[in-house]
């Protein structure tokens, strides 16, 4: 694939991952739905969108790819998502997930045998502390169950990504895993009646980061994926706080004090030396 359309499209991704965090946040943020009804049809978009992606695409696998337990932690990661924008901004959301999905992922590295530099070392404690900086009680510190939330969101991503690795059909297994979700969603989405409140708006939102934002995105992805390196994959998608934080700014009118601007950079310059001290491995 030529370098500029490469680019172009890594890009797309990037923006697409961080439109979900500004999607959701605004629609919650403003009382436009609640977050099961959010989280539900999310997942539902999704899923039409994948299968018809799937269907659409000559020689695509079953949409029914996929297992059980990853469509578990797909759902507990739109769950947790969409419950902790409730409060959280839409950077430290984003930081918090990411902070999460790539601790999960290099601890069970290391669980599995893996072992770090000396460099290595120093970058994820660096990491650790960008999490702790953001994390201290103080006036900016976000909500501590809300940003819980978050964390457990991230570590279903990481469990949901680690799952994945090697899938044939990464776009098929994720199509047949939003599919495996409609139940669970559907079961989310009566338990939260009581709660329910939605206009057109917090609907447009919903399905926009379900079937444009998820089901298109993932696919982008997992189209663009092949052509990069391991290193170059999880390291591209330090962009995506940043791209949050930036529009959060810009769309949202949302604040980017200190303590964030610390906590991210601690936080996405620990992970990057980490994931750049890995051999440059396929």
């Amino acid at each position: 694939m030529p370098l500029p359309r490469l680019a172009l499209l890594v890009a797309l991704a990037m923006l697409a991952f961080a439109a979900n965090s500004l999607l959701c946040r605004i629609a919650l943020r403003d009382g436009h739905i609640d977050a099961a009804s959010f989280t539900a049809l999310r997942l539902a978009s999704g899923a039409l969108a994948l299968w018809l992606i799937v269907r659409l695409r000559a020689g695509a696998a079953s949409p029914l790819a996929g297992n059980w337990p990853s469509a578990l932690a797909l759902f507990a990661y739109a769950a947790g998502f969409s419950w902790a924008y409730l409060q959280l901004s839409a950077a430290t959301g984003a930081l918090l997930l990411f902070g999460a999905v790539q601790a999960s992922m290099i601890l069970w590295g290391l669980c599995r045998g893996e072992r770090l530099t000396a460099g290595q070392g120093c970058g994820l404690l660096l990491a650790g502390a960008g999490l702790a900086v953001l994390l201290l009680p103080g006036a900016s510190a976000p909500a501590a169950l809300p940003a819980l939330a978050m964390l457990l969101a991230g570590v279903a991503w990481g469990v949901y990504s680690l799952r994945g690795r090697g899938a044939g059909d990464a776009t098929g297994s994720t199509a047949g895993n939003f599919l495996r979700c409609l139940p669970l969603a559907l079961l989310l989405g009566l338990a939260g009646l009581p709660w329910a409140h939605l206009d057109g708006a917090g609907v447009f939102y919903a399905l926009l980061s379900g079937a444009l934002a998820s089901g298109c995105g993932y696919a982008l992805w997992y189209a663009v994926l092949p052509a990069l390196r391991a290193t170059q994959a999880a390291t591209v998608q330090l962009s995506v706080p940043l791209i949050t934080a930036l529009l959060g700014v810009l769309l949202l009118g949302e604040p980017f004090g200190t303590r964030l601007l610390l906590a991210a950079a601690l936080l996405l310059g620990g992970v990057a030396w980490v994931l750049l001290g890995r051999a440059p491995a396929r």
